[in-house]
């Protein structure tokens, strides 16, 4: 997912750098969310794989 992220974030920079403001715009937003849903999932992932073994 940060993959997808960074992918967008990529995008965004060369679409900013064209002066494509529409594209860059969107994929923009689409890494800030696809960012936020990878943190999201990191620490869930963090919490959830503290757990001790269930005996």
């Amino acid at each position: 997912m940060l993959g997808w992220a960074l992918t967008f974030l990529v995008i965004a920079l060369i679409a900013g750098a064209f002066g494509f403001l529409g594209v860059a715009g969107t994929a923009t937003t689409i890494a800030k969310i696809l960012f936020v849903v990878f943190l999201v999932l990191f620490v869930i992932g963090l919490i959830m794989g503290r757990r001790g073994p269930v005996a």
